[in-house]
């Protein structure tokens, strides 16, 4: 293939093609790594790319102008009618203003050629920071992760005073009954209990299990024996592994007798590998900071490694330096003798950016490309590798490309990103409707028009989802001038967010998705309260869900119990006959009851400080660090997951007090002074941070959060990318000055 990129004249801002002007570095890495054994011809794409830009930027940019002139609509009606409005009035505001939508009428999505992770199979699921490249490859490799070691290593079970470092035989001990039990409970046996075993042993490839008494007994559940993989060279009926499922989720009963924990053991179990995240968000969005070409150039790198299957990552253990990188496929036998397999690996979905933003990385007739598009298209064009087997792994066995959409009000937005996608298809000559489309329901116009929305992506759509957080940032902006909003605690207990939550299960499931697509819920924030986890997520597969968030590879293990004690499916079958909208409690704005107008001034420092401390904690790593999604330690010094969704609460929350009067600007000030000297002293241990203090007006990361909270309510839909972005470049052009 030619390269056309030496012929091409430059500009001091990048090579010229048509009337694209594209950074140099990211030019080079689309012509030379990305286009080569896709097919796609290097200049019909850059031309294609053009008339894609001419189409689509227009009906991009009046999108966003209907959203600023609904919003002004809305600040209007509150400004007139302050409190809580009268239900049926404003509900007929509302649709006259178009803000909500006809419903369509009934129907089913057509989706087709989607994997079984997403349709059919019920399991955790994983969001991680593509930049990251370390993070990206633990969640893809978290599909299996051992349950002893998910255990022993958090609050689960708890940590006794007196347990010793290292291996501790009595924590250990305690771990093998918790999972004896849990075996009893989701595998039992027809007489006896797992507790009681002493082998499991291969016969005709048949399972049969000895107890201490010496009775042998099988499962009781014959069929949820699915195979098992043979001791290297072992003429022996003891196998290495055995295979089991449940609720369609795999485990892997693993035995060695020189292990340090199977060597212990009656049976010679050393541990039971847990199939974990199903799925996994490879994020481009929330979790990142990705502000310029030199920060997407490695963006959508990370994502090509990963789409070629040749993603690494080096790691310092002590003195050993441990290679990262995707995992095989797990091979064993199956109960006729015939080889099997299952996949080492989450299926990945890749997450864009919304319709807001524009990125410099590409200009269109001298301006910024919205960076929505510049995602669909590269990060397509790169996944396009696995569609044609370029790599020793496959990510979709349906030859599908799975992209989720965030941030997108109404069914119009939704629309916009199924042409979008169509165009995509197009131009990068594969299919139609092999990209499919997750809708994440987060913004307040989504959720009154979900069933509208679910309409306008039909053929496509494979992903729906609650996510609390943005969803409160936006029910805040979009009522802003309204009243006060209650304190941040109590939101989620108020009406709205219940109803939210169920009707979104419920219209997912008269739409057809059931059997076609992931119906998800939203992230455990407590990365290292298990225990807490345990007790509160599995409300999220008996809601009707298919899959929810977690934060880490060992939360995914743990909460992949939760799908084996709830048959997700069965459920959902229940379910689909229920009829419910919610509309009327979705509708109630969470506004401060009248005895709360009168909080203590204890109560209110108390707000602004935790709300000011989250914001610092997150912003300064996000400006100074690059780091878009991070566990920040709370002013409690419990650590949080944070990123843009948790700021734009925190933000929009100080902002929605302060026009209300029940905060002011003296207090927000001095409560930002006294934050960050604490949010400095929490973060003395890394030695990347940049500090703050003492020079405050000149810390651009600290303007950065105070500009979030004073500037809040000018923000479009309350987003904090805007001045985020505007302040990371801020920041990297005065590192590069000097």
């Amino acid at each position: 293939m030619t390269n056309n990129a030496a012929q091409t004249p430059k500009t001091p801002t990048g090579v010229t093609q048509g009337r694209l002007t594209i950074d140099a570095a990211l030019f080079e890495f689309i012509n030379q790594h990305v286009i080569p054994e896709t097919g796609v011809k290097q200049q019909h794409f850059w031309q294609g790319f053009e008339t894609l830009l001419d189409e689509l930027v227009p009906i991009n940019q009046a999108l966003l102008k209907k959203r600023d002139s609904l919003q002004q609509k809305l600040d209007d009606y509150g400004q007139q009618h302050p409190g809580k409005p009268n239900a049926s009035e404003y509900q007929q505001f509302l649709t006259d203003i178009s803000y909500t939508e006809p419903a369509p009428a009934p129907f089913s999505v057509s989706t087709a050629q989607v994997d079984a992770e997403i349709a059919t199979m019920a399991g955790p699921q994983l969001v991680v920071p593509i930049s990251n490249a370390r993070y990206a490859l633990n969640a893809v490799n978290a599909r299996w992760g051992s349950l002893y070691d998910a255990l022993y290593g958090t609050d689960v079970i708890p940590i006794a005073s007196d347990t010793q470092p290292g291996y501790d035989p009595k924590r250990g001990d305690q771990v093998i009954e918790y999972a004896r039990n849990w075996l009893d409970a989701t595998f039992p046996l027809q007489d006896g209990s797992h507790s009681q075993a002493v082998s499991y042993l291969i016969s005709d490839h048949q399972l049969s299990i000895t107890l201490e008494n010496g009775q042998r007994t099988r499962l009781q559940t014959p069929e949820q024996y699915r195979g098992y993989r043979r001791i290297s060279d072992s003429p022996t009926d003891q196998p290495e592994a055995i295979v089991l499922c449940n609720h369609g989720l795999h485990i892997e009963l693993q035995f060695d007798a020189e292990h340090i924990v199977g060597k212990s053991d009656k049976a010679n179990m050393k541990d039971i590998a847990m199939e974990s995240a199903l799925t996994t968000i490879i994020d481009c969005e929330d979790s990142v900071a990705a502000v310029d070409a030199e920060d997407k150039l490695h963006v959508y790198r990370n994502w090509l490694g990963l789409m070629q299957g040749n993603l690494q990552e080096s790691v310092q253990k002590g003195d050993k330096v441990i290679v990262r990188k995707m995992q095989a496929d797990r091979h064993y036998i199956d109960t006729q003798g015939e080889p099997a397999s299952l996949t080492g690996r989450a299926l990945m979905f890749v997450r864009n950016v919304g319709h807001l933003m524009t990125n410099p990385a590409i200009l269109f007739d001298g301006a910024d490309i919205p960076e929505g598009i510049m995602d669909g298209v590269f990060t397509s064009l790169i996944a396009k590798h696995d569609l044609l087997n370029n790599s020793e792994f496959k990510n979709s066995r349906e030859h599908s490309i799975y992209i989720v959409k965030p941030k997108m009000h109404g069914s119009e937005e939704v629309a916009f990103a199924n042409t979008l996608f169509e165009r995509i298809e197009q131009l990068i000559d594969v299919p139609k409707n092999t990209l499919k489309m997750g809708i994440m329901d987060e913004e307040r116009r989504t959720s009154v028009n979900l069933a509208a929305c679910i309409h306008a992506a039909k053929e496509r759509v494979v992903f729906i989802n609650t996510g609390f957080l943005d969803r409160t940032g936006d029910e805040i902006h979009t009522s802003m001038l309204a009243g006060a909003f209650c304190p941040k605690a109590e939101l989620k207990q108020q009406p709205w967010i219940k109803a939210y939550e169920k009707a979104n299960v419920i219209t997912g499931l008269q739409t057809g998705l059931s059997g076609k697509a992931q119906i998800g819920k939203g992230m455990w924030p407590e990365p290292d309260n298990m225990a807490a986890m345990m007790k509160a997520k599995i409300a999220h597969p008996q809601s009707g869900a298919s899959t929810a968030w977690v934060p880490s590879p060992t939360a995914a293990t743990l909460h992949a119990m939760h799908y084996h004690a709830v048959n997700v499916a069965s459920l959902q079958d229940t379910l689909s006959t229920q009829r419910y909208d919610g509309l009327t409690d979705i509708l109630t704005i969470p506004l401060m009851a009248e005895h709360e107008t009168n909080l203590s001034a204890e109560d209110i420092q108390r707000e602004i400080d935790n709300n000011v401390q989250g914001i610092l904690g997150y912003v300064v790593r996000w400006i100074n660090q690059g780091i878009g999604c991070s566990k920040v330690p709370d002013i409690h010094n419990t650590g949080l997951m944070e990123d843009r969704a948790t700021l734009r609460i925190s933000s929009q929350h100080l902002a929605n007090w302060l026009h209300h009067g029940i905060i002011t600007s003296e207090q927000v000030e001095t409560s930002l002074e006294k934050m960050a000297t604490l949010v400095d002293e929490q973060n003395q241990s890394d030695a990347e941070y940049i500090a703050m203090q003492p020079d405050l007006p000149h810390s651009i990361a600290f303007q950065a959060a105070k500009a979030l909270i004073f500037e809040g309510k000018a923000q479009p839909n309350g987003y904090t990318e805007p001045l985020l972005h505007q302040k990371r470049l801020e920041l990297k052009a005065s590192l590069n000055c000097h």
